[in-house]
């Protein structure tokens, strides 16, 4: 069967406080990735959202909910799009060399998901990252590799942007917003690459996650499988942290 009979979603968010340049090439992302056959998108903008920081109260492990009791804000209406997604392109302004704390607050506060994240659910699902900066080098890789380190501690698959964008799509606004980010050609380009290799990776990682667990067993390969002594030493570290 070809790759573009099989269908994938994925799922694009900005971590802009403001309208601008962060927000459109996300969103030049999704237009890339929806082109693709078979390929549906849903972008999450956080501007304007009030997403207060995770405590750790772990209330939503312990009552087992896939949402946070701590608090009614707008995070609560972002985890169902998150558990839909086969691939994520996650955006960010650059601050202070790194992301947005609005970003940063949204990846601390998936924490009611992480029962299933520890059971594999993002194991096939992939992640590409954009950054963009007011400066020509100002902080651009620093804050892709803030953005691809949530992809690895999820167990997802973190893609590129080929081999002329080593960490994701980066770009020059010349803090001019839209209208800077147009102007890099260059950067722009990255962002569509980083587009197509989240689509293409998450076709061959969803179906051929299907296919090889008939022969595997996918927790072994994914990282999830729980052995004795692990059990043990993370039942420690919980009991430590009470």
């Amino acid at each position: 069967m070809s790759l573009d009979n099989l269908p994938v979603k994925i799922i694009g968010i900005s971590g802009s406080p403001r309208k601008g340049s962060t927000q459109y090439c996300v969103q030049e992302a999704l237009k890339t990735a929806g082109e693709i056959a078979k390929v549906s998108t849903e972008f999450i903008d956080l501007r304007g959202k009030t997403i207060n920081f995770c405590i750790h109260c772990n209330r939503c492990v312990k009552n087992g909910v896939q949402y946070c009791p701590a608090f009614d804000d707008d995070m609560n209406d972002f985890y169902p799009i998150m558990m839909e997604g086969d691939g994520f392109i996650v955006g960010s302004p650059v601050y202070q060399m790194t992301v947005s704390g609005q970003l940063q607050a949204f990846f601390n506060r998936l924490r009611p998901i992480a029962p299933l994240i520890q059971k594999g659910h993002w194991a096939s699902r992939v992640g590409g990252a954009i950054a963009v900066g007011g400066t020509r080098h100002g902080g651009q890789e620093t804050t892709l590799e803030t953005i691809l380190n949530f992809f690895f501690c999820t167990g997802m698959v973190a893609v590129s942007g080929g081999i002329y964008a080593y960490n994701g799509g980066a770009i020059w606004s010349q803090d001019k917003k839209e209208e800077g980010a147009k102007e890099d050609l260059v950067g722009m380009e990255t962002v569509r690459v980083v587009a197509r290799r989240v689509v293409f990776t998450a076709k061959m990682m969803k179906y051929g996650a299907e296919y090889l667990s008939t022969f595997y067993d996918p927790a072994r390969f994914t990282g999830t499988e729980i052995t004795e002594s692990f059990a043990e030493r993370r039942k420690r570290l919980q009991e430590d942290s009470r």
